[in-house]
């Protein structure tokens, strides 16, 4: 049986395509070589996958519900791992009309293919975005996520709904993963961590906003993999006890359904972040201080005991070696000395 990993090309699904390439599954990768940024980053990762014999690729548009159904048709996927998005809270505000097509109708499209071909297990990626105006923390899935303060955050939050109600009205297993400020090697470039260490390399000044008084729960991509791999043989069932006059939304509920956060579980400083990736880099960055940004949240802390519970999962990378291998495969990957 085959995994398909769709957004292979992009940061996150390159580096579950190849963790589970290395494990030994087969993997059918899609993407659509948005030009959201570089398409040469996104190339090169598609041919660092095509390496392994294991690994095939298609050019596939989650909205062409057609070419969706046929790729479906064509192959017999035991699990699908759905990591295509439009991504960015920025990036939203601005350009409403992406997010509406892939990560509401593209994702409708993956909920009807995986229906209509009894996939075994869908696997989704959700954001920490979700949380929004929510204080409390560390985050936990108990928490109340009504208060998104971004369109990228609130159609992360339909996905979640969306893929409830399929879930309950045809017994589709479903588990839907919270990622926490994902960086590492081959990263987005339009990722703080990636803008920084690119401008710091190349003697500009860094933009910091809300004058640097912000920590985030860094997460890096080779544990966040880690718990992708893990998460996909566990499969959620119904919770027979479920009560619905007092609903949990920790519990699976009337569907198999799960949500699950995963994320370092410890909060880093931003200055603390850049302190250490100028460490890395061997060079002091030019700071630039701005505001905070409209849809950004202060802090991000991660409750990640639900899925260590149910997986085992155990992030194992410090920030100072999380850097030092990003910094390392910049340098080769740039050609910097």
């Amino acid at each position: 049986m085959t995994v398909l990993v769709t957004g292979a090309a992009g940061f996150i699904g390159f580096h579950t395509a190849k963790y589970l390439l290395e494990a030994g599954k087969r993997v059918l990768g899609i993407d659509n070589f948005t030009p959201y940024y570089d398409v040469t980053l996104k190339q090169d990762r598609v041919k660092q996958l095509a390496e392994y014999p294991g690994f095939k690729f298609g050019e596939v548009d989650l909205c062409d519900t057609a070419g969706l159904s046929t790729l479906f048709g064509e192959n017999s996927f035991s699990q699908v791992v759905h990591l295509a998005a439009q991504p960015g809270v920025r990036h939203s505000i601005d350009h409403p009309e992406a997010y509406v097509q892939s990560n509401l109708v593209g994702f409708s499209n993956i909920l009807e293919a995986c229906r209509h071909h009894q996939t075994g297990h869908l696997v989704f990626a959700s954001t920490s975005s979700v949380y929004g105006a929510n204080k409390t923390q560390p985050y936990s899935e108990e928490h109340s996520v009504d208060h998104p303060v971004s369109l990228y955050a609130a159609t992360k939050k339909a996905n979640e709904v969306m893929a409830h109600s399929y879930s309950h009205l045809y017994d589709l297993p479903v588990t839907g993963l919270r990622f926490f400020t994902v960086y590492g090697e081959w990263g987005r470039p339009d990722m703080a961590f990636f803008k920084f260490a690119d401008a710091i390399i190349n003697g500009r000044p860094i933009e910091i906003f809300n004058e640097g008084r912000m920590t985030r729960d860094f997460t890096y991509v080779g544990d966040i993999v880690r718990g992708i791999s893990a998460v996909m043989d566990v499969l959620p069932t119904r919770d027979e006890n479920w009560d619905a006059f007092e609903p949990s939304p920790h519990s699976s509920g009337v569907a198999p359904y799960r949500i699950f956060n995963i994320g370092n579980s410890k909060p880093i400083e931003l200055m603390r972040y850049i302190e250490v990736l100028e460490e890395c880099i061997g060079r002091r960055a030019i700071k630039t201080y701005l505001p905070m940004q409209p849809g950004d949240v202060v802090s991000t802390w991660a409750d990640c005991s639900a899925l260590s519970e149910a997986t085992g999962y155990s992030p194992q990378t410090s920030i100072e070696e999380g850097l030092s291998n990003f910094v390392a495969w910049y340098k080769r990957y740039y050609k910097v000395n």
